[in-house]
């Protein structure tokens, strides 16, 4: 296939309630989203940059000029056999996971409307239902966390994760262990502790938890190695791992015994699917992860999800937890049971509703060869 064709808009859409983690509080969902179109067939892809540099250092405005300036140029006009070969043709370019997810899922999710098959076919999943699990943002105190995880376990999901941070840890998983003492339970704290907070999480020992997930630097491997040492939880990487290089690195140091795979964080299916097999050779469980995304984004997780080292429930849940109205119909549901039905239609396999993703626009801008 030959791209000619990119596309990128601006989306901003409201959240039903805010979502608040370790570094900061998100009340509107501002997005890219990348369209790839080759003779006159059109992919999606959803960026997972925000406003702001906090998760990773990447934002909208940056991941806007990467691809103006340096992606686009490299694809337009490129005869391509498959999505996997851009990989390669990004190399030069450092970095920048984000942007090049965004044009690269794009690019997947066109091969596959091409061929007129299911995204998870073409990354070589299967068809079926994933089991999905429920990320909880920081809650005022103990009690209001514990009506909240009442109100989502009595929704199905299979999984519970609540964030944390210092000071508002320890009282957290014990009101919620004293509730529910068998809960599958994990906690992320998006790398707001220190090596010197050890002790914290060896408390948490106690809790039987599934994880821990990113306690410490967002860069760090050696330190996790240190910690998953003092543990018997395992710990979770989610944002030092950006490649299978990573990940490779990371298992053989001993930095984790769980990882969390998201495909923008890691620069787009291809480095998913690295991981991916990285860890299934270790026998280390992967799991996905959520970036608020609306259901264009949630479906390509969907898809990856179907892979068989994904034997971890996700933090994909549905569309209504996070906004009034998505962006695709069907939206996405999770049934009683906690489970996703994998679409079987071409690329993420729902129709997306242009009235409003046109309503959500901010700003477009496009490229042709």
């Amino acid at each position: 296939m030959k791209i000619d064709r990119v596309e990128v808009r601006h989306l901003r859409l409201p959240l039903r309630r805010p979502f608040e983690t370790s570094f900061g509080r998100t009340i509107h969902k501002e997005f890219l989203l990348v369209a790839a179109s080759a003779g006159g067939v059109t992919g999606y892809g959803e960026c997972v940059a925000d406003a702001d540099p906090y998760y990773l250092p990447e934002t909208n405005q940056t991941v806007l000029h990467v691809l103006r300036d340096f992606l686009v140029p490299i694809v337009l006009g490129r005869e391509l056999s498959h999505p996997r070969e851009l990989g390669p043709a990004f190399a030069r370019v450092r970095g920048h996971e984000m942007a090049k997810a965004a044009l690269e899922m794009a690019s997947w999710e066109l091969h596959a409307r091409r061929e007129g098959a299911p995204l998870h076919r073409v990354l070589g999943g299967r068809g079926g239902t994933v089991a999905a699990g429920v990320s909880i943002g920081l809650q005022p105190g103990p009690a209001a966390l514990v009506d909240r995880v009442a109100e989502e376990l009595a929704s199905g999901y299979r999984r519970v994760k609540i964030k944390i941070k210092p000071g508002h840890d320890r009282e957290l998983v014990q009101a919620v262990r004293a509730r529910w003492p068998e809960l599958p339970l994990m906690v992320d704290a998006n790398s707001a502790y220190a090596p010197a907070d050890a002790a914290v999480f060896r408390e948490m020992d106690a809790q039987r938890l599934m994880m821990i997930e990113q306690p410490l630097a967002w860069d760090d491997l050696v330190d996790h190695a240190e910690l998953q040492r003092q543990l018997r939880t395992p710990v979770c990487l989610d944002e030092s791992i950006r490649s299978g290089e990573d990940a490779r690195r990371a298992l053989q140091l001993g930095a984790c015994r769980v990882i969390n795979i998201k495909v923008g964080r890691v620069g787009g299916f291809s480095q998913s699917l690295a991981v991916h097999d990285v860890c299934r050779r270790a026998s280390v469980p992967v799991w996905c992860g959520g970036m608020l995304e609306t259901g264009i984004g949630r479906l390509a997780n969907v898809h990856l999800q179907t892979l068989p080292g994904f034997t971890l429930p996700g933090d994909t849940s549905a569309s209504a937890r996070y906004f009034e109205e998505d962006l695709v119909d069907p939206p996405v549901v999770v049934s009683r049971d906690g489970t996703i039905e994998v679409p079987e239609g071409p690329g993420i396999g729902h129709q997306i509703l242009w009235p409003r993703v046109e309503r959500a626009t901010t700003f477009r801008e496009e490229w042709r060869a």
